[in-house]
């Protein structure tokens, strides 16, 4: 039996965009047909619904730190290298239902990329990270994107392009960069945000809108799949990983 989900992990509205002109989309709240759902959920649930994340992006601009901030609450000052893939799972209860994000820490470095790129299949969101005070890692986001796609169904994927280190930009470089981080999520169709690992600006919005987000297109996926509007048919949906892919433990180091 598992453990509540934490208080602070509770979503019942739909976290709003951090840009409308970079967004997924702008409704100010859950489908119809979600919510409908939702409204109509059992209590004896018995699995819970999981989406795959992976995070890839350049070496130092902060996917570990991003990801541990929103984790543990903690901003880690000393830097270390991802080697391969590190592995969080993130419980939430989205309108009433019990839901998981699989966060994938992907290696940043040339020589594990090829290690990483193994863990790439059969994601549901992919986050590309850049730095905001390095144009050069905005530049590699499209490859970093481009090679995570090799391994999935581009009409079946949320992308997400955040900018890290916002605490680092001045106002004027920071809406430069911006400037052209929006014209690539529109070219991308991704959805762009800004936050700060170390202050924790924006992060906990950043992660609650990721599993909004991915929860809803599963249950769209899921009533278009089936035809069926009855949440025991639709909540428990198959954990999206592949068997060969799940950790036996909380937390994965490849090397």
């Amino acid at each position: 039996m598992l453990p509540p989900v934490k208080k602070d992990r509770i979503i019942t509205q739909l976290p709003k965009c951090f840009s409308p002109n970079a967004a997924l989309h702008t409704e100010d709240d859950f489908h119809q047909q979600v919510k409908a759902v939702c409204q109509v959920q059992k209590t004896d649930i018995e699995s819970l619904n999981v989406a795959k994340v992976i995070v890839v992006g350049d070496v130092a601009v902060g996917k570990t730190c991003l990801i541990s901030r929103f984790s543990k609450g903690e901003f880690e000052r000393s830097y270390k290298a991802t080697i391969g893939v590190d592995f969080e799972m993130e419980r939430f209860e989205v309108l009433g239902a019990p839901f998981s994000l699989q966060l994938w820490d992907t290696a940043g470095q040339e020589r594990f990329k090829c290690i990483a790129s193994t863990f790439y299949r059969g994601a549901q969101a992919i986050i590309v990270v850049f730095d905001l005070s390095s144009m050069s890692s905005l530049a590699h986001a499209r490859q970093w994107l481009e090679d995570a796609m090799k391994e999935n169904d581009p009409s079946s994927v949320l992308l997400f392009l955040v900018g890290t280190k916002k605490d680092l930009s001045s106002p004027d470089h920071l809406a430069q960069v911006e400037q052209e981080a929006i014209r690539l999520s529109e070219e991308i169709k991704a959805e762009y945000w800004a936050v700060s690992a170390k202050s924790g600006d924006g992060v906990r919005d950043f992660f609650f809108r990721v599993a909004s987000l991915t929860f809803e297109t599963n249950v769209l996926s899921e009533l278009e799949k089936s035809g069926s509007r009855h949440v025991t048919d639709i909540i428990r949906i198959t954990d999206s990983t592949e068997a060969g892919h799940k950790p036996t433990q909380g937390k994965t180091k490849c090397c």
